[in-house]
């Protein structure tokens, strides 16, 4: 894109004490003169206003404008500030190849915007806007940047997470960061608190054999087929009765029904596959409306557990494979894709999809994600698509 040839632009900044009227007020100052808007952005932080406007006009109606403006933000209370000069006039809205980077911490500090945005400027790229998208649960900020390679950025940033105690994600613009998605999730310990098999184990007593086979599994130490099967065998003789006593025991993870119901409204498709047991997880994915999941299924024989599986095994490759066929069924592009998981046996997963999350996440899997979540909130996945906190409370509404 050729930028736009050289024109006489002003620059003007105010500031002060939002209250209605003001914006309308200033715009009916500058109607009278011949002159564009390039780019504006406005602001209200703790009832401060912050407004900046970019203008081209008549280099001989600088004056006019410069006194008409503050004799207006006089009579308003205001502070106002302006630098007229003749540059290119290209602004934010006409600059592609832009890059998101969205900080979430739940005390985020100086030190850490600090060194982020020399990271930023060390690979060539410049901080265009910075918004804030979310107070509550965590606080996120994103930045827009120009200039900077995507990839490269991500990977000069990603040390700064653990360094700052921060989570970093890094996209490309354009219009498809809002296309249609498909959101892949794990189960046991993303989607809900708890470890299903965990759950069973302590109904047999033998929940820290079951720990143990569990921590070696998620760690990848051992194949996961034959970790399922070891630990299954331990819950040999239990009646069946207790898979409802279990799924009584089960708690989303905070912010799971946000996400899950916030991603439907917006027209994304959310879907499950988990290493855990259909038998289990079942009625809660229908009553949160998923419609496509994948799980493993205990046998059972006269009301009791076998100890033993039926069908294939939901293992790490056939995690993938869930996302590569409910993206065929949901006519979703695989990079239009979303998985969250948060173990070894959602690698494949994490790495297939467009946008790998690792959610609380064992060590290997944050190295391998595109992204990775410390805080204990799952809707702060919408914070990563760029939808903001305000976006989450509106869609609320309609409940």
């Amino acid at each position: 894109m050729e930028k736009m040839k050289a024109q006489y632009t002003g620059l003007i900044l105010v500031s002060g004490e939002d209250r209605p009227g003001i914006t309308e007020a200033l715009f009916e100052t500058l109607a009278p003169f011949s002159l564009s808007i390039i780019d504006i952005e406005q602001v209200v932080i703790r009832s401060r206003l912050i407004l900046t406007i970019l203008i081209a006009l008549d280099p001989a109606h600088a004056d006019a404008v410069e006194s008409d403006l503050n004799e207006k933000a006089a009579s308003l209370d205001l502070d106002v500030a302006m630098v007229f000069s003749e540059q290119e006039g290209e602004s934010i809205a006409a600059k592609t190849g832009l890059t998101h980077v969205v900080v979430l911490s739940q005390d985020l500090k100086p030190g850490s915007l600090a060194a982020i945005a020399s990271v930023i400027a060390d690979t060539g790229g410049n901080i265009e806007r910075i918004h804030r998208t979310a107070s509550f649960p965590v606080t996120a900020i994103e930045c827009v940047v120009s200039g900077a390679q995507t990839q490269e950025l991500k990977n000069a940033l990603t040390p700064l997470a653990a360094q700052y105690s921060v989570d970093i994600a890094v996209s490309p613009g354009g219009l498809m960061r809002w296309a249609k998605k498909l959101v892949l999730m794990d189960v046991d310990s993303t989607l809900i608190s708890q470890e299903v098999i965990e759950l069973l184990g302590a109904k047999a007593g033998v929940v820290e054999k079951v720990k143990g086979i569990t921590n070696r599994a998620m760690a990848g130490e051992i194949d996961f087929e034959e970790s399922l099967r070891e630990r299954v065998a331990l819950l040999k003789g239990l009646p069946e009765s207790v898979l409802e006593e279990v799924r009584a025991e089960i708690s989303l993870t905070p912010g799971a029904k946000t996400l899950v119901s916030t991603l439907q409204k917006l027209g994304h498709t959310v879907a499950v596959v988990s290493g855990g047991f259909i038998d289990v997880i079942e009625p809660l994915l229908k009553s949160l409306d998923i419609a496509h999941y994948r799980a493993n299924t205990l046998e059972i024989s006269q009301g009791v557990l076998t100890g033993g599986l039926v069908g294939p095994i939901v293992d790490r490759a056939a995690k993938a494979q869930a996302l590569r066929d409910f993206a065929v069924i949901e006519k979703v592009e695989i990079e239009q894709t979303v998985a969250i998981g948060d173990g070894a046996n959602d690698l494949d997963m994490i790495a297939l999809a467009g946008l790998g999350i690792a959610f609380n996440a064992k060590p290997a899997v944050r190295a391998a994600a595109d992204s990775a979540l410390s805080a204990p909130y799952l809707d702060s996945v919408l914070y990563l698509l760029g939808i903001s906190r305000e976006d989450v409370e509106e869609s609320g509404k309609g409940k």
